[in-house]
């Protein structure tokens, strides 16, 4: 069925967004959703994707994740080479823990102008209160029809593929509630710096609450480009002779993979 979304292939895709491009997932040292990993891979290109979010509930309570890029120039034709700021909100239910992971440590060159800082809030927010008007604000965002604007349909008498333009609901991207739960000049604890602490890639662990973390003077990047396969692109390429690479994760002793951990899939 063509428009079944049935599949391993579509289960994963839906579940590498989640855990990859917002960054959570359940840790893989514990069981019962008492600890939740966070850990979102950004883009190189603020033109590949400019915010991402997911919640995850669990039968301790739900968590949640939303970052965004910040300061972006009016240009979008900058997005590949401006410096931006990242923010990333974090929600722990109580009695539960989380433990954060931000992806910096495999380039430590790249970000040696980055800063990195982290606060809890000091209020209790009405979460109820921010989900509903999330809603709100995404209801509006669809009703202007601002998701996909084309989609691929199959004309059968001519056995063809074709672009149909038109604007969809379907898709349209809404920023996450976390963003409405406090302003971002709200009461904020700590402000504590963990900038070397994410560059030799160690885990922070967090207990229940809400939580902000900043990632000052990020710098963007043009994505990798290919003829739209993986063997295409270098970064997703390694000859497996050069060395040994495996079984599963080049780097054994933490969580965190990277290309190489996908070679041998490959």
């Amino acid at each position: 069925d063509l428009y079944s979304r049935n599949h391993p292939m579509l289960g994963a895709m839906a579940e590498w967004m989640s855990s990859s491009v917002a960054g959570i997932s359940h840790h893989p040292r514990t069981t019962g959703g008492r600890t939740m990993l966070f850990s979102p891979l950004f883009p190189k290109s603020a033109a590949m994707l400019e915010y991402a979010s997911s919640e995850q509930g669990t039968p301790v309570g739900d968590y949640a994740i939303a970052w965004r890029f910040e300061d972006l120039p009016e240009n979008k034709n900058q997005y590949n080479s401006a410096v931006v700021k990242i923010r990333i909100r974090l929600m722990i239910p109580p009695t539960a823990k989380g433990v954060l992971e931000l992806p910096l440590h495999s380039n430590p060159k790249k970000f040696k102008k980055t800063t990195i800082t982290i606060s809890k809030s000091t209020q209790i927010p009405d979460i109820e209160a921010a989900r509903t008007e999330s809603r709100l604000k995404c209801s509006r965002r669809r009703r202007k029809r601002l998701g996909f604007p084309f989609s691929w349909e199959y004309d059968k008498d001519r056995k063809k593929w074709y672009r149909l333009e038109s604007g969809k609901s379907i898709g349209t991207p809404c920023e996450s509630f976390l963003f409405n739960v406090l302003p971002v000049q709200a009461s904020w604890s700590g402000h504590a710096d963990m900038t070397d602490h994410a560059l030799q890639g160690k885990e922070t662990i967090l207990n229940a609450g809400i939580y902000e973390i900043v990632i000052s003077n990020w710098q963007l990047e043009r994505e990798v480009e290919g003829r739209g396969r993986l063997g295409d692109l270098p970064e997703y390429f390694r000859d497996a002779s050069l060395d040994e690479i495996g079984p599963y994760c080049q780097d054994q002793k933490t969580g965190q993979w990277d290309v190489e951990d996908a070679t041998h899939l490959i």
